[in-house]
């Protein structure tokens, strides 16, 4: 049986299959954690300790000895996304009373729905379709797109506008396994290609546990508005990615919209922050659902419009980053560029 040759033709698949399945096991066994107990239950309710190895291995798969052009088309893109993120949230907590709404057609939506799916980008989707359609630079720029990952940023944003204080220890304890790996992944090269190629394997098993904090039911509720939230995010993020890489990045707007979608590690988000804020405890359901549909919306739409966007540029201008590659390698194997050697976490890390 060729079961993840089929699960890898679904965009994010190997984050959202398990996902589903857990919300299928939530829904109808709620209980089956705690039935079964030991290594099981650790499966089902471990989210927080398996995403926390997760980041470490992100972080240890890192090598920042890259080119200026790689860290320029990096940083750009990602001060940009976070930037747009912030400026939703600075919005959004003032029009939405309370942070979210209760009733209506946008029942559900809340600010912390709309940072957590705009302030992350799927960088392995953003590196395998800058792949086939960019440079080898631009295609590198995922590098920095790391450093989103985790409810750190989501957490910066939301203290930065008041939405929510936390304690500094936490956002401390937000990045510190990130760092810890970052740091031995650097001064080991061994150390960085063991723990970077775990990032794949981690993926199945915290998606899986994610999905146990979903009801179904939730999802069918925000079908829609989920789907609406994912063509915002490209919509909203995308035009400014366009001109930040066209006007800084040096690029012709390709990356700019690889770059308009919403990461698979920010499903875990809305959890993660209702656990240190329990304040956002009542709207975390809904916000993840709202977050996992426009995950999948954003990973079908952005290679389509990029291909589009790529093609169209392509009869009037040259890239500016470098000749572009024929084909997309293979996103395991991974990612070779000048000194610039890391694992990319594949195209589940949204």
């Amino acid at each position: 049986m060729q079961i993840k040759k089929t699960i890898d033709r679904i965009p994010g698949g190997m984050m959202l299959i398990p996902l589903f399945l857990g919300a299928l096991c939530h829904t109808f066994f709620a209980d089956a954690g705690s039935y079964f107990g030991s290594f099981t239950n650790g499966l089902i309710t471990g989210t927080v300790p398996i995403l926390a190895v997760w980041f470490f291995c992100m972080g240890a798969g890192i090598d920042l000895r890259a080119t200026g052009t790689v860290l320029r088309k990096s940083g750009v893109l990602v001060v940009t996304k976070i930037a747009v993120a912030w400026l939703v949230a600075i919005i959004a907590s003032r029009m939405i009373a309370g942070g979210h709404i209760e009733t209506g057609l946008l029942a559900g939506l809340s600010v912390l729905a709309l940072v957590a799916s705009m302030d992350m980008t799927n960088g392995g989707l953003y590196a395998s379709i800058m792949q086939q359609y960019g440079s080898k630079e631009e295609a590198g720029a995922f590098v920095l797109m790391s450093l989103e990952s985790g409810p750190l940023m989501t957490m910066l944003i939301l203290g930065g506008t008041g939405v929510a204080v936390f304690e500094p220890q936490l956002f401390v304890g937000a990045v510190l396994p990130f760092i810890a790996g970052f740091a031995l992944g650097n001064l080991d090269p061994e150390l960085r290609e063991m723990f970077g190629k775990a990032t794949h394997t981690l993926i199945p098993f915290f998606g899986f546990a994610l999905g146990n904090t979903i009801n179904l039911q939730v999802i069918g509720q925000t079908g829609l508005l989920g789907i609406g939230l994912g063509l915002a995010v490209i919509v909203i993020t995308g035009i400014p990615l366009i001109l930040a890489d066209k006007f800084l990045g040096g690029g012709n707007g390709t990356a700019g919209i690889a770059a308009s979608s919403t990461a698979g590690a920010a499903v875990a988000t809305p959890t993660l922050i209702a656990q240190m804020q329990p304040e956002f405890a009542p709207v975390a359901p809904a916000a993840t659902a709202l977050v996992a549909t426009s995950v999948i919306v954003t990973s079908i739409v952005v290679p389509i419009i990029t291909a589009m966007w790529a093609k169209r540029q392509a009869h009037h201008t040259p890239s500016k980053g470098g000749a572009p590659l024929a084909a997309p390698a293979p996103a395991a194997a991974g990612m070779t560029l000048g000194r610039l050697k890391t694992t990319p976490p594949g195209r589940e890390r949204l």
